[in-house]
């Protein structure tokens, strides 16, 4: 089955070696996001429900750019180097998402790309 690669300026542009979304078949796979302002390329300022909410904005913008919406995301990985903040990823998340809900694991880790506090990463399928 051949893979479409998914790029948009709306979001951060990748910093390594990967794309934004690949497409196979109606199931896009979308790339971890970081809370990265795309015009910048910098963290996104504020508190942690500011960096919740511009790591939804990037994904919403890369599932827009593959002709979806984040009510196409099946699957949902968070993750956090504080499980502190994982309340407000939860009153965030309502603030984009409406039942039923994408299935969800969140994941405490040490570090993640340039000191950011969150990541997330989804899988997205779309209709025939």
């Amino acid at each position: 089955m051949a893979k479409s690669i998914i790029k948009t300026d709306q979001a951060p542009e990748a910093i390594g070696t990967y794309s934004q979304a690949v497409r196979v078949g109606n199931t896009v796979y979308l790339s971890g996001q970081i809370p990265l302002v795309p015009d910048t390329m910098e963290l996104v300022s504020g508190d942690i429900e500011a960096e919740i909410r511009r790591v939804f904005d990037n994904l919403r913008a890369v599932a827009r750019a593959a002709n979806g919406s984040l009510a196409d995301v099946v699957k949902l990985n968070v993750f956090l180097t504080d499980l502190v903040h994982f309340p407000s990823v939860n009153q965030v998340m309502a603030e984009y998402f409406e039942e039923p809900y994408p299935a969800r694991a969140a994941i405490g880790v040490a570090a993640l790309p340039k000191g950011a506090r969150v990541e997330m990463d989804a899988i997205m399928v779309l209709a025939d």
